[in-house]
């Protein structure tokens, strides 16, 4: 039975002699692999639209342990993101923890629009790509239920005052409960809400705020913290961003 879903391919890989291996995520049937068969001959009508970053509808037949691709309708190829070499990186790096955090058989409507929406970022000259990296991995955290309490003090639930994050107790502790503590990182109003309306907005409103160097620094400081607790693999395209970062002399902080 043929069935069509909306999605973004975010892995190809040659399969045999003229064919491709796809991965898709997608909003009906969450990360499926499919099978592209002759997508790899220059006059296939599948050759670009198995690319990553493809992003539209796929029709699939489905398989006893995949699919196989047989039509796609391409809407955002993502192409310029291939003009700067650091943004394709960040955009490769998006894909790897998409396809990190998608599950099979799930409804991934929420982090297929936050892929989309900060693919798009990437393309936004007034956003600095380290926000819009820092942004999308804490609401994938947020979309997968697993991320820190920033709202209430995790020891007496007291919701002012909140001034201190501490990785161990996956929250933010306010004055009165962090006294003599040495562990933690020191919270600004600025960071605080920064947290604050990443978890609570929608994918489409994230991008909608920028941040100083200094409260920009200090989100990132937590969020490295936070992938460290959370995630248990190292991404190859944020190691070749490091590389680029450090010949170029300066440090993503990530």
């Amino acid at each position: 039975m043929q069935t069509v879903v909306t999605g973004m391919v975010l892995f190809a890989a040659p399969n045999g002699e003229s064919d491709k291996r796809v991965v898709i995520l997608t909003k009906e049937r969450g990360k499926i692999t499919a099978f592209a068969r002759g997508a790899r001959r220059p006059n296939s009508s599948l050759l670009a639209a198995t690319n990553p970053f493809a992003f539209g509808t796929f029709s699939v037949y489905e398989g006893k342990t995949a699919y196989t691709l047989v039509q796609a309708q391409i809407t955002n190829y993502f192409r310029e993101l291939a003009s700067s070499p650091e943004e394709a990186y960040y955009g490769f790096y998006f894909l790897e923890l998409a396809g990190y955090y998608g599950q099979e058989n799930a409804d991934e409507t929420l982090l297929l629009k936050l892929l989309y929406q900060s693919l798009r970022a990437l393309m936004n000259p007034h956003l600095d790509n380290r926000l819009v990296k820092a942004v999308f991995e804490l609401k994938a955290m947020v979309i997968q239920g697993e991320y820190p309490q920033m709202f209430e003090c995790v020891s007496c639930k007291k919701t002012e005052k909140l001034s201190k994050f501490v990785l161990e107790k996956n929250g933010v502790l306010c004055e009165d409960c962090c006294k003599g503590r040495m562990d933690g990182i020191d919270l600004t109003d600025s960071v605080l809400y920064t947290f604050q309306y990443v978890i609570s907005a929608p994918p489409e409103k994230l991008y909608t705020f920028t941040l100083t160097e200094e409260t920009l620094r200090d989100f990132q400081k937590i969020m490295k913290k936070l992938c460290r607790q959370y995630q248990d693999r190292n991404f190859k395209s944020l190691e070749v961003l490091e590389e680029m970062s450090s010949l170029q002399g300066r440090h993503l902080n990530v």
